[in-house]
């Protein structure tokens, strides 16, 4: 059984294993500060919608590992309703048999005594969390170099990419005259510049600050010696953040999907996919050139790994490339499922949201009168994936609902304040879609 973070619709038989892999990257799990604790535990419970996602992404010889959690009635209930959309989609799934289940704490050492007969073994990213599968310190080695954004930002410009203006410092150093040179001089109009960390996932270790006093009390509860990266912060009213996924084996490096990044209230919440995205000559060069740096620093496979590119495209067309996942990627799940459903090539949104868990039943009836292969209405939609972990929302509990809205995502909105209520999946009322 080969090891890694394969691209997905390989033809050999897999294993999909993904848990939260983020924060045990680069620090030991045993000796996390208490917010790194509480990310790392809130990542985890996300995943349960990877998990899901990962049933309709996939072929019916191949397996996938679930927290055990989605075994209970409740869970099991909605899993089996969510196979049946997939399925109403015309998606060939993972049949239930195939199914591995593990606990959400200790899924990786569970899933070891639980390996199924299959020749590859895809995970998120390898990484320590992980390193019972995987057993490889040289793979681990890579992963760390090509999913840092230190490492990056030190040797993207050898390749020819072009990045922001970044200073690479520490915790004790934030305190210095060159950091607050750097920030007077590369501060945006709003006053702001991003800070970046390593060890955990998504907006957590990225955040706009808006002085140096504000980025030391963003990393107060770490050492000094903690590395901080501070780059120019490119004006959202002039620059596009797009997001792509690679393809990277030994012998091919090509552009598998195009996405426009959506944020509501300032945090990322999905993607945004439409046939009017595309990519110039002189773009796509850039962006494979991401891939030579991650197959150079040992980031490749016979059979196809995935690798992401955070990307924004300047006034005058010019890339610039903030940051490399070679891993899978959020957007990937999402890009995998349009490939089966979107048969039209329609504009597609997708995003995460919170389903009341007093009004699931309701919720899931929603999302099968509105399936593709349903509905002949100016929209459609599908919850792809879901975490059977509720959180508190107002008093209320809730889970996180993994969506795709293809046509009018106006339309949609409408839809599901009449059906569900103004209150239900509060995210997409936030949601704006942008102009191509």
């Amino acid at each position: 059984m080969k090891i890694g973070s394969f691209f997905p619709n390989r033809p050999q038989s897999t294993f999909y294993a993904m848990a939260a892999d983020d924060c045990s990257l680069h620090f030991d799990l045993d000796n996390l500060t208490e917010k790194q604790w509480a990310d790392h535990v809130a990542n985890l419970e996300l995943t349960g919608m990877l998990q899901v996602a990962l049933i309709a992404i996939s072929k019916p010889d191949d397996y996938v590992g679930l927290y055990e959690e989605f075994q209970k009635e409740e869970w099991s209930q909605t899993l089996r309703r969510y196979c049946a959309f997939f399925e109403n989609c015309g998606i060939d799934v993972i049949p239930p048999a195939h199914f591995i289940f593990g606990p959400k704490m200790t899924f990786y050492r569970d899933i070891a005594d639980h390996l199924p007969n299959t020749e590859l073994l895809s995970l998120y990213m390898v990484s320590g969390s992980n390193s019972v599968l995987h057993q490889d310190e040289a793979a681990l080695a890579i992963s760390q170099n090509v999913n840092s954004k230190f490492h990056f930002a030190q040797n993207a410009p050898e390749f020819g990419i072009p990045t922001p203006k970044t200073l690479i410092t520490s915790k004790g150093g934030l305190g210095s005259e060159v950091v607050t040179k750097f920030y007077n001089e590369n501060a945006d109009s709003a006053g702001e510049i991003m800070m970046k960390i390593l060890g955990l996932a998504g907006a957590r270790n990225v955040t706009a600050i808006s002085s140096v006093r504000a980025a030391q009390n963003y990393v107060s509860e770490y050492a000094d010696d903690m590395p901080v990266l501070l780059q120019r912060k490119l004006d959202d009213a002039h620059y596009t953040e797009m997001t792509v996924d690679l393809f990277v084996s030994n012998d091919e490096i090509a552009i598998s999907n195009i996405r426009q990044i959506l944020f509501a209230d300032g945090l990322w919440v999905g993607n945004f996919v439409s046939k009017r995205h595309t990519l110039s000559d002189a773009q796509r060069q850039q962006l494979i050139r991401v891939g030579e740096y991650a197959r150079a620093h040992g980031y490749s496979s016979e059979e196809g790994s995935n690798c992401g590119i955070d990307y924004f495209v300047g006034p005058n067309q010019e890339v610039t490339v903030t940051e490399i996942n070679a891993r899978w990627t959020g957007g990937l799940f999402p890009t995998q499922i349009l490939e089966r459903i979107n048969h039209n090539n329609q504009d597609a949104v997708m995003w995460i949201d919170l389903a009341a868990v007093d009004q699931l039943p309701k919720f899931l009836d929603f999302i099968e009168a509105h399936l593709p292969s349903k509905t002949e209405s100016n929209f459609t939609a599908l919850s792809f994936g879901f975490s059977p972990f509720p959180q508190d929302m107002n008093g209320h509990p809730h889970i996180y609902v993994w969506m795709v809205v293809l046509g009018d995502f106006s339309a949609f909105v409408e839809a599901k304040r009449r059906f569900l209520g103004m209150h239900a999946l509060p995210t997409s009322e936030l949601i704006r879609i942008p102009k191509i």
